[in-house]
């Protein structure tokens, strides 16, 4: 086993693992924070994350492990821009946007509502929903990635789109 940690932590083999996972990493970023620069970086993190513990880390988890760790600086920083968002409407004529005030509220109050039907799902959920729904992964190829039966990954997806569809009814 010691091996197979020494090989992600060898160069050659970590530039490998990222340009395998870099586009599925950064898919599954974007649909998450729906920002195309925040979701490089958020995979850039996870990279950053997975170089400095590369000897901690078993490689055969090692895509799990990445996509894990993607979703909780994703999490993290959703709840850093709750902060930042109240702050936000307690200091309120900071709009050096040219667009519309009622224009800017409903954008970022569909932003919002988007992210917390996202973030209503459970971990397990959602990144089965994304996994399947953006990536295009297959139940089989998903349950071998998180190392979970097809039986389970077709209760967590039935889940998330039971959670899905009450909650986007609702928008």
């Amino acid at each position: 086993m010691s091996d197979e940690n020494n090989t992600l932590c060898d160069e050659n083999h970590f530039r490998n693992f990222y340009l395998k996972q870099v586009q599925s990493a950064t898919n599954f970023a974007y649909y998450k924070c729906g920002d195309s620069d925040a979701a490089l970086d958020l995979v850039q993190d996870a990279f950053t994350k997975i170089w400095e513990n590369c000897s901690k880390i078993d490689f055969t988890k090692v895509k799990t492990y990445l996509f894990t760790t993607i979703n909780n600086i994703f999490l993290n920083t959703i709840k850093h821009q709750k902060v930042v968002l109240r702050y936000a409407k307690e200091s309120p004529n900071l709009d050096t946007n040219n667009q519309s005030p009622d224009y800017l509220l409903e954008e970022e109050e569909f932003k919002q509502k988007l992210t917390n039907v996202i973030a209503s799902l459970s971990e397990v959920q959602r990144e089965v929903f994304l996994l399947n729904r953006i990536d295009g992964k297959k139940y089989r190829e998903i349950a071998e990635l998180l190392n979970v039966s097809q039986k389970t990954v077709e209760k967590r997806m039935s889940d998330a789109l039971k959670i899905l569809k009450a909650q986007i009814e609702n928008l």
